[in-house]
């Protein structure tokens, strides 16, 4: 499955919910589910209610647009998170906050995810002085992430604004370096965006 290129917008409406898909706008009056809290497309008020497999499949879509992955690869972490010890859901959230290009997101080095994994395949980022421009390389406790070029335009934008999303506890910034580290593995009280996983569980159980 190719890599979604349409409104970034559209798909917040769609979960109606934010996704954080657009930066800093999604904090403005601009945002879309500010504009038009509804589903996309016509005949919306037709459409009847879920299913439990409606659901289940939601909450999968769900968290694949907030991590901007395909099925492929979505359905790959969930596997990996399978087979290590633990809750399945919650080993899935904490392999896809361990990406690199969501650590960058997550230390301000860019206002998305979407930017962040542009930064991380333009060879801008090094894990522990070297460099990485693999967006979904897993990024290990203790791990330093740093921008390489400390005068680019965009992360010092993105790091200006940093204020306003806050950083995470279990990430150390430092922000007069462009340079921050994993201090340790998040855990499910870290991650505070909206997402059953037990629904995706099921979803990939059934």
């Amino acid at each position: 499955m190719s890599r979604y290129v349409g409104p970034s917008c559209r798909l917040c409406r769609r979960e109606a919910i934010k996704l954080f898909l657009k930066g800093e706008r999604c904090y403005t009056e601009k945002c879309a589910i500010e504009k038009r809290n509804y589903p996309p497309g016509v005949h919306v008020e037709t459409r009847g209610k879920f299913l439990e497999y409606g659901l289940r499949l939601r909450e999968k879509q769900k968290v694949r647009k907030i991590y901007g992955l395909s099925e492929k690869q979505f359905k790959r972490f969930f596997v990996m998170a399978e087979r290590k010890k633990g809750i399945t859901g919650t080993n899935l959230l904490v392999l896809l906050e361990r990406r690199l290009d969501n650590m960058v997101y997550r230390l301000g080095f860019a206002t998305s995810r979407k930017e962040a994994r542009q930064v991380v395949s333009h060879n801008h980022i090094a894990v522990n002085g070297r460099r990485v421009s693999t967006p979904s390389y897993l990024v290990k406790e203790g791990d330093e992430i740093a921008v390489r070029n400390k005068d680019l335009l965009s992360v010092k934008n993105a790091l200006e604004s940093v204020v306003r999303r806050g950083v995470p506890s279990w990430i150390d910034l430092d922000k007069e370096n462009m340079k921050g580290v994993l201090k340790l593995l998040p855990v499910r009280e870290d991650i505070t965006m909206p997402i059953k996983e037990q629904l995706i569980v099921e979803y990939y159980s059934r």
